[in-house]
């Protein structure tokens, strides 16, 4: 059996704002906006379009036309993106599903925060290789930039945050191999066939990030609204930059190592990196520690800013875009979500 990414589909809205604005709105100086928060420009939503649907069913319409795969030919769509979305307690997936026509498809969902795209191609190429379906849509958007407060300078790692969305379609085909061929069974519809995948977590983060106030724990009312208490906080940044120095950069090159030796590679054959958009010093870091040049083998997405788990696919559609994705490239979707929960999904590209 072998699974391959058939299409492939973004979308980010019109409205930007700049890096110039963003410094002018939170007192920071703009120099560190643009070159440590990685942020030249990046999408933002009218308040009264855009939501994680509209932008969900943009992003697949376009993958779906990508793969020539009817709505009614998909057996399952994952929702994987941000958790905050037109409605709380609610399915994103079941209300994307029903406005594309996919009826012949149940609708589900996956959260890992920003590490997600990794883990829900991972998840979904593990059903298809054992369940009796044969097409998947993994969806993800978000415009988690409205819960930015950009006058709390304890939460300016996440002044960085984009809205978009982006979506895949997910093919299997049962070749009569082992699945670890490198060739394209698909007959010339495979944008790239899909290895295999590692994931970590360290807990211990858990509460590093988080809105206090709207769960359980703190629910809405006059006075937490009063309070400011529904944007997303870092309680202790200053531990939290602490204990995450330290871990962050091996786990990004642990699992990346861990994909690329399942899938039977190692750093030498990788091309490319997909990577979580984040300050450009530690771009080029990651980078530099899996032997690659960030100039050529990577795209930082600093005219988009950070779209949670859309990242990989805006960053491996520019690479295709400015040449530096190519065909026979060996590829990894490389991220990392608060929590922290870091992942890697390793794919043949094929154009």
């Amino acid at each position: 059996m072998t699974v391959g990414i058939t299409g492939l589909g973004t979308y980010v809205p019109d409205e930007t704002v700049t890096g110039e604005a963003i410094a002018a709105e939170s007192g920071i100086p703009e120099a560190v906006v643009v070159e440590k928060m990685g942020v030249r420009e990046k999408r933002v939503c009218p308040p009264d379009g855009d939501h994680a649907t509209d932008m969900s069913v943009k992003a697949a319409e376009a993958a779906l036309a990508d793969a020539d795969v009817d709505p009614t030919d998909l057996d399952v769509v994952v929702y994987h993106g941000s958790e905050y979305k037109d409605h709380v307690v609610w399915s994103a997936a079941a209300a994307i599903t029903d406005r594309l026509g996919a009826t012949n498809a149940y609708a589900t969902e996956s959260y890992t925060l920003c590490a997600g795209a990794p883990i829900a191609l991972r998840q979904v190429t593990a059903q298809l290789e054992t369940e009796p379906i044969d097409a998947a849509l993994l969806v993800a958007a978000s415009r988690e930039e409205d819960l930015v407060d950009y006058g709390n300078e304890d939460s300016s790692f996440m002044f960085n945050f984009g809205s978009g969305a982006s979506a895949f379609v997910v093919e299997a085909v049962d070749d009569g191999g082992d699945g670890s061929a490198d060739g394209d069974p698909f007959d010339g519809r495979a944008r790239a066939t899909v290895r295999a995948s590692a994931a970590e977590t360290d807990g211990s983060f858990a509460d590093d990030v988080v809105m206090p106030a709207g769960g359980s724990k703190r629910p809405p009312s006059e006075e937490t609204v009063r309070e400011g208490l529904h944007t997303l906080d870092v309680p202790d940044p200053e531990g939290m930059k602490e204990r995450l120095g330290p871990v962050s950069l091996p786990a990004y090159l642990s699992v990346a190592d861990t994909a690329l030796e399942r899938s039977g590679f190692d750093r030498d054959d990788l091309d490319y990196v997909a990577l979580t958009h984040m300050k450009r010093s530690f771009h080029e870091r990651v980078l530099d520690e899996l032997g690659l040049d960030p100039a050529s083998d990577g795209y930082y997405l600093d005219e988009y800013g950070h779209v949670q788990s859309v990242d990989q696919a805006l960053a491996t559609e520019r690479g295709v875009e400015t040449g530096r994705l190519e065909p026979g490239d060996l590829v990894c979707l490389l991220a990392a979500g608060t929590g922290y929960t870091w992942s890697a999904t390793v794919v043949r590209w094929h154009g």
